[in-house]
């Protein structure tokens, strides 16, 4: 049996997709999630801590009510809320009479992004899994969809899975998708193969990566690969594989096994703080927006970290207090990043353009795309 000395990952985040877990129909595929239980229970008994991020409430909800009439007259938002609401308990209670069967526990940790957005609960979350692995509890994570609206929701389970494997500190993200990873074409064409490594966040594949998104769950491969990307640059291994072919995680993480057909993202090896993994993260938990002159912007951009001095602000937008994320906005009008500010809107407008006043966002807390 292998030893956690021996072992590559420590900590992985597996996230699991709803095209991995369901069937055509969409209802639960008990096989293939039977399957995938049994690589995780070969995973945590030979000493790596998991933490599951799993699709499929959604999906299975649709298939376990059937395609009712009067499910066609319900908004997008409505539906989904009813969906995952029927689903989530019959996917929660899969996975818990699969490991129990196993002899291992499980337990449901249900977020939702907003309630990620404030550094308290933030903590309070990380704390709870922490507990959870701690006294061998496997967290299954989930969005919880019965209260999400749509400007609230993550992307999809990918976003969300990465912002679980920074807050952990994993060493490896697994995100299984029904395609054995990034391909430099669309999967369907000739000549196409899997890229199989992709080694800094600043490698442009987009052109590259079909935009077509899965049949159940709401991301696509653009998502998977802006989000690894990522991650990878916090310091932590991804991998993008194939969830539907038969050892895949056991091979992945105990085997070693070179013959993989997956995509890995290579990690950073700069030490990344945990506030700074938060701030990455928290693009959509933005209060305001910061846009700066070319003079700052030139310096962010050095290698060299740099906070962002009042005298580089062109104008400060939206209603925000000290210690909330801001957007900052290049003077082209992209975004390059997000930060924490030292001061309320208030007193930003009062220093913008002044020299000398001290830093509106520190470089410790600080994240550039």
């Amino acid at each position: 049996m292998a030893t956690v000395e021996k072992l590559k990952y420590k900590r992985i985040v597996v996230k699991i997709g709803s095209n991995v877990l369901t069937c055509a129909d969409g209802t639960l595929d008990d096989k293939r999630m039977s399957s995938l239980v049994d690589q995780i229970a070969k995973l945590f008994r030979s000493g790596i801590e998991i933490i599951i991020v799993s699709s499929g409430a959604v999906a299975s909800g649709r298939g376990e009510l059937g395609a009712r009439t009067s499910f066609q007259k319900l908004d997008p938002v409505s539906a989904r809320q009813l969906f995952s609401a029927v689903g989530q308990v019959k996917l929660i209670n899969t996975y818990h009479k699969l490991l129990r069967d196993r002899e291992i526990d499980c337990g449901q940790v249900l977020t939702t992004k907003e309630s990620l957005s404030s550094r308290n609960h933030y903590l309070n979350q990380k704390n709870c899994m922490e507990v959870m692995i701690n006294n061998k509890v496997i967290p299954i994570v989930n969005e919880n969809d019965t209260i999400s609206v749509t400007e609230l929701m993550f992307t999809d389970n990918d976003e969300l899975s990465g912002m679980v494997a920074a807050m952990m500190n994993a060493d490896g993200l697994i995100i299984l998708s029904n395609i054995d990873g990034v391909y430099n074409g669309n999967p369907s064409a000739e000549n196409v193969e899997v890229i199989r490594e992709i080694k800094s966040k600043t490698a442009d594949i987009s052109s590259y990566i079909c935009a077509d998104k899965s049949h159940f769950g709401r991301g696509g491969m653009i998502t998977k690969t802006r989000i690894a990307q990522k991650v990878a640059d916090e310091g932590i291994e991804v991998i993008v594989a194939n969830g539907k072919r038969e050892n895949i995680l056991v091979d992945l993480t105990l085997n070693h096994s070179s013959d993989v057909v997956c995509t890995r993202f290579t990690p950073s090896r700069r030490p990344v703080s945990g506030v700074k993994k938060w701030i990455a993260h928290s693009n959509g938990f933005a209060k305001g927006v910061i846009r700066i002159n070319q003079g700052a912007y030139d310096a962010l951009m050095q290698a060299k970290a740099t906070s962002l001095l009042p005298v580089g602000v062109e104008t400060v937008e939206g209603n925000f207090e000290k210690d909330d994320i801001v957007q900052i906005v290049a003077p082209s009008g992209k975004s390059i990043g997000v930060g924490r500010v030292t001061l309320s809107s208030e007193k930003a407008r009062q220093t913008t353009g002044k020299k000398g006043a001290k830093a509106l966002i520190h470089y410790d807390y600080m994240y550039l795309d």
